[in-house]
């Protein structure tokens, strides 16, 4: 998982109210809850020691927020009287919560988020398509193509001298909107540099489709030819599909980033180990089980390696005055400051993973722990 969306959480001093709220609305008294909800949050926050200018700032994004049908979350993140990140949750969170604390804590976001796969879809006919777009940060981006050529779209039998020259007309129409879908898809892909491409509905215009779509993205392409472009179409079995797409991506990355990782014979195994390789900026890919019961702490300086399970350690690298933080809202601090990628394993993806947490590593040399002076 890229972490680049929590940047601007690191790039200002704290300290922060980070909140996950509940804010479900599909009952009719969903909105007095909510109030609620939020107001149970807002006495937990000042009892921390949460400035008023900044729980206020957060009271006004959850209380203005375009709400969505369904049951589902917010994440909000604040500083300073400035909301500087609100996130929808796709589902609830596992419990409201509200922090005061010196970095934002940020493990429950992407821990829910999980692993984030771009994709494109495309549903397709003989006169054009409609295509939606999902970056990996969650941005749609859509676009409706159609095609060049709507005269003689459908090949008929009329029999007598013209009838080749009908058809052949149909053919050509059809492979022209074909390759302006393909080039559009395309176009989409690129953008939001997508792991899957699906492209759906009529199976002869999927197929013209398929084969116009540059080499690149042959690939990762998933054909099939359920729904359709047509009004009151049910979109259930497209939907089914490219979900399931999805997750097997995301799956296939979690696996190869534990086997990454048990390639390295046990280097990066453990908390320890991954402190002192994320203040060498060492780690490439940081692997960690999903525990909303954890409560370790670390020590951390200014810096985003400045980072240790004893403060001596950072007084010997002259910081000067070392703060305790939650280990996980540390551990993320560091990634992001190094430009390094998390996996969010459940419990029994790992179930012998060393502290919960390991590392894979872009380098290992003779003073990475575990490797020994050999």
């Amino acid at each position: 998982m890229q972490l680049s969306f929590l940047r601007p959480l690191y790039e200002r001093p704290g300290p922060w109210c980070s909140v996950y709220l509940d804010a479900s609305r599909d009952t009719h008294d969903s909105r007095p809850a909510v109030d609620l909800r939020w107001r149970a949050l807002k006495g937990q926050l000042l009892e921390q020691g949460a400035d008023p200018v900044t729980v206020d700032a957060v009271e006004e994004v959850v209380r203005r927020h375009d709400p969505m049908p369904g049951d589902y979350g917010v994440a909000v993140f604040a500083t300073r009287g400035r909301v500087v990140l609100t996130e929808y949750l796709s589902a609830p969170p596992l419990r409201d919560l509200a922090t005061w604390a010196l970095v934002p804590h940020t493990m429950p976001l992407v821990a829910q988020r999980g692993e984030q796969v771009a994709w494109v879809r495309v549903l397709a006919d003989r006169t054009g398509a409609d295509a939606v777009a999902i970056s990996a940060g969650g941005v749609p981006r859509r676009a409706q193509i159609k095609g060049r050529e709507s005269w003689q779209l459908r090949r008929v039998k009329p029999g007598g001298w013209s009838q080749s020259r009908y058809q052949r007309a149909a053919m050509e129409a059809w492979h022209h909107n074909a390759g302006d879908a393909a080039a559009a898809t395309a176009e989409l892909a690129d953008r939001v540099g997508a792991d899957v491409v699906v492209v759906a509905g009529d199976i002869r215009a999927t197929g013209m489709v398929a084969a116009q779509l540059p080499e690149r993205w042959q690939d990762v392409l998933v054909r099939t030819d359920a729904g359709a472009r047509t009004g009151g179409a049910d979109p259930a079995a497209m939907d089914d599909l490219t979900v399931q797409t999805i997750a097997e991506v995301a799956d296939r990355r979690i696996s190869a980033a534990l086997d990454r990782f048990g390639m390295q014979e046990d280097v990066g195994a453990g908390l320890d180990a991954v402190v002192a390789a994320l203040q060498r900026n060492q780690v490439d890919t940081m692997l960690i089980v999903d525990d909303p019961s954890a409560d370790g702490q670390l020590w951390i300086g200014p810096e985003p390696t400045e980072i240790a399970t004893d403060p001596r350690q950072l007084e010997a690298m002259s910081v000067s005055d070392p703060q305790r933080v939650r280990a996980d809202a540390a551990l993320l601090r560091a990634l992001v400051g190094t430009d390094a990628e998390l996996t969010v394993l459940a419990p029994e993806e790992a179930p012998e993973l060393t502290d919960g947490v390991g590392a894979v590593l872009r380098y290992v040399d003779a003073s990475t722990p575990g490797r020994g002076n050999g």
